[in-house]
């Protein structure tokens, strides 16, 4: 428990501040699940689709300090590969 105003202070920044990251978090692995669901099924038009707007919340997540740049590059890097044999299995 916090003793002091600017622990106090600090502690409501941190409970709003962690409350925007989960919803961050959340949204950007609702996107990557779609994505991968698209991936699996073969569905090529749509894990098309998803990739791009997949790909650019990535980037902001790393932007927001979400996800680690190496993290994100790694997602980014797997997740363009699958798609790009969906489009060369065909």
């Amino acid at each position: 428990m916090a003793n002091h105003k600017s622990a106090e202070k600090r502690n409501r920044q941190t409970e709003r501040r962690t409350e925007v990251n989960r919803g961050n978090r959340s949204r950007l692995r609702t996107e990557i699940k779609k994505l991968r669901t698209a991936i699996d099924s073969g569905n090529q038009a749509e894990a098309g689709k998803l990739l791009s707007s997949t790909l650019s919340l990535i980037d902001k997540s790393v932007q927001k300090g979400i996800l680690h740049r190496n993290a994100a590059a790694r997602h980014k890097s797997r997740l363009s590969g699958h798609v790009a044999e969906l489009s060369t299995a065909k």
